[in-house]
Formats: C-alpha cells, sequence, structure tokens
C-alpha cells in the first residue's frame, strides 16, 4: 500500500516544477522559494488541503530524540525544574535592583564628571591668571633695571 496518493505525488512534481522555473513563492511573505525541500512541504500542503492521501506532517528530529531520553528520567528531571523556575523569578527581581542601582551610578558619575569639569575649568583660569601675573612681575623688574642703568 502506497504512503502518498497519486494526486499528491503530481502536486508534489508540480510544486517543484514551478520553483525550477521560479514561479513557487510562499504562502506568507510571498517570497520566492528557492530551497526544494520546502517546494515538497508546499506540494504536500495543498495537496492536504484537497483531501489526498497524504501521511500526517512528522515532528521534528530533535524533538522526538528528546522526548525519548525525558520519558526515561521523568521523575529525576521534575525537581530540578522548580528549582530552576524559582532561581528565574530570583534574577528577575534582582535584575530591577541592578538596574536601579546602574542608573544611580550613572548619576553619580555623571555628577562627578560635571565637577571634574568645573575643577579642571579652574585649574586652567588660575593658571592663566598666576601666567599673566608673572608675565607683568617680569615687565616691572625689566623696567626697573633699565631705570637703574639709564
Amino acid at each position: 500500500m502506497a504512503k502518498y496518493s497519486r494526486k499528491s505525488q503530481e502536486k508534489v512534481e508540480k510544486s517543484m516544477h514551478e520553483m525550477h522555473e521560479g514561479k513557487l513563492k510562499s504562502g506568507r511573505s510571498g517570497k520566492k522559494v528557492t530551497n526544494p525541500k520546502q517546494a515538497i512541504a508546499i506540494g504536500l500542503s495543498e495537496a492536504r488541503k484537497e483531501g489526498a492521501k497524504v501521511p500526517k506532517k512528522a515532528a521534528a528530529k530533535k524533538s522526538t530524540a528528546k522526548k525519548t531520553t525525558t520519558k526515561k528520567s521523568s521523575a529525576k528531571k521534575a525537581a530540578p525544574k522548580k528549582a530552576a523556575a524559582k532561581k528565574t523569578t530570583a534574577k528577575r527581581a534582582t535584575a530591577g535592583k541592578t538596574t536601579a542601582r546602574k542608573t544611580a551610578a550613572k548619576k553619580t558619575t555623571a555628577k562627578k564628571a560635571t565637577t571634574a569639569k568645573k575643577a579642571t575649568h579652574r585649574k586652567t583660569s588660575v593658571k592663566k591668571s598666576t601666567a599673566k601675573r608673572g608675565a607683568a612681575a617680569h615687565k616691572k623688574t625689566t623696567r626697573h633695571r633699565a631705570m637703574a642703568t639709564a
């Protein structure tokens, strides 16, 4: 007994042909289909809609492998999952605190930066004024020397 009916095989063939011509588009986004596996999936889904004999959709390979392992030791893994859930809620609570701390820290660093800028501005203005005083004092001494020699 065949898995796929003749009608479903024709649908898949037609979708593959459209893909090679560049006319096959995906249903949701409307983008051009370039993957042959996707073209086969489209053909099978169209056949399903029309009522052709097509097997049910197979589950993903990764999920089936995980399901078999979880069935063997489901009792052992139940307790750690609850503990993990508690940890995540604790992490969320602490995350709010840390964000509050971060914002407070940012504010303090911003204040420090502005005060540091003001301090450096004061220092440069002090340096300029002392430089002016030194130049003025130098002029006075040179005048006195000039008068003394003349």
